[in-house]
């Protein structure tokens, strides 16, 4: 644990980095990216706006009240995609390990390389050629755990290095507010606040069953945190092509609403599916199997989403269109692919918070009671 050397790299307000490289009259400007109707949901903002108190996931209405002169674009999730696939091979072509944490973030194993040249100086490196090639600003952090350099980059944020070297992890986290932890969300900040806790110095030093009462299981991870203890290993970087589900008929049938309907139930269960393990579809595809057994299929690529409402409706379009042989059908089947690692915020361009609340609402019930616990009454 003491001799690893882990770099975390988190691409600047990426969102907003891609939309200045692609329109340099943006730069220096409050510009919010996220739904464009006063019902939709910030999903990033440039530094400019944040100065005014715009943050990610608030509600559109209320970051134009805070920061009324700023420019407000939906989002483009066909360019995000491209440029985190060009940082995505730049680090992979010198990293001896990686990991893709989402789609602009990432985490390197570099224990070891110490015996040949410096750790910090190879970082560097690596950060100034992602720069130079892909135009987008990068910040790292350098430390031996993935805990330390994910908050060591968010100290040395914006576009900056920070490494804390072995030995003095403790003393680094210690000033700061726990709410700098990963996985400190509101409702625990809140709490800890409520006990008196807002700096890491001080959770650090609350005996563990005392966490554990409060905070369940979550107890003695938030101990080991504030601690700078984490024995998380660098996942190596594989991405799984696609994820779909089939349905044969016990007999072949030629009921459409009930097709409809089975096509949301899988929808239902493939989006979920992709929220739970951080991934997002761009494309697609609804496959029919008529009763003589001819197949055929459908596909569309779309923006990234895991949005199973948006996801549902495309899913009837390809059915409706694909469907004009007026036969019986025995198979139905749906398949997302070119899936990317990404967390649910890059589908802020279109959804309400009422949207967004709702669907969190689901996800929590499912993850607690399991899959099949609430779903789409028609799908039953």
């Amino acid at each position: 644990m003491f001799d690893r050397a882990v770099l975390h790299l988190d691409l600047d307000s990426f969102f907003v980095s891609v939309e200045c490289l692609k329109n340099s009259s943006f730069l220096g400007k409050p510009l919010i990216i996220g739904g464009t109707s006063r019902r939709g949901v910030v999903a990033s903002c440039s530094y400019e706006a944040r100065r005014f108190g715009v943050h990610s996931a608030m509600p559109m209405k209320m970051a134009l009240r805070l920061c009324p002169d700023a420019l407000v674009l939906k989002g483009d999730g066909d360019s995000y995609s491209y440029y985190s696939k060009l940082v995505t091979e730049i680090i992979a072509e010198d990293a001896p390990v990686l990991e893709k944490a989402s789609i602009d973030e990432f985490y390197l194993d570099l224990t070891g390389m110490d015996r040949h040249f410096g750790c910090y100086t190879w970082s560097k490196e690596l950060r100034h050629r992602i720069i130079k090639e892909s135009g987008l600003p990068i910040s790292f952090g350098l430390s031996v755990n993935k805990l330390v350099s994910k908050v060591g980059t968010g100290e040395g944020k914006p576009n900056g290095e920070k490494e804390v070297p072995f030995g003095t992890e403790k003393a680094f986290l210690s000033p700061l507010p726990v709410r700098k932890i990963p996985g400190v969300g509101k409702e625990m900040h809140k709490k800890l606040s409520f006990m008196g806790v807002r700096q890491i110095q001080t959770l650090s030093q609350i005996p563990i069953r005392l966490l554990e009462r409060e905070f369940g299981k979550h107890g003695k991870k938030l101990w080991e945190q504030s601690n700078a203890i984490d024995r998380t290993p660098v996942i190596p970087y594989s991405e799984k092509k696609s994820i779909s589900k089939e349905r044969t008929f016990m007999e072949d049938t030629l009921d459409l609403q009930m097709i409809r309907h089975k096509l949301m139930g899988m929808v239902d269960k493939l989006a979920y599916e992709l929220r739970s393990t951080l991934k997002l579809t761009s494309c697609v595809t609804v496959k029919i199997r008529y009763a003589d057994f001819n197949t055929y299929t459908k596909q569309r690529r779309i923006a990234y989403t895991a949005n199973d409402t948006g996801l549902i409706r495309l899913t009837h379009e390809l059915f409706d269109s694909l469907y004009d042989r007026r036969q019986l059908i025995r198979l139905i089947g749906v398949k997302f692919s070119g899936l990317v690692p990404g967390h649910y915020q890059i589908s802020l361009f279109d959804d309400s918070l009422k949207a967004i609340k709702l669907l969190e609402q689901r996800d929590k019930i499912r993850k607690r009671f399991g899959e099949d616990a609430i779903g789409f009454a028609a799908a039953i």
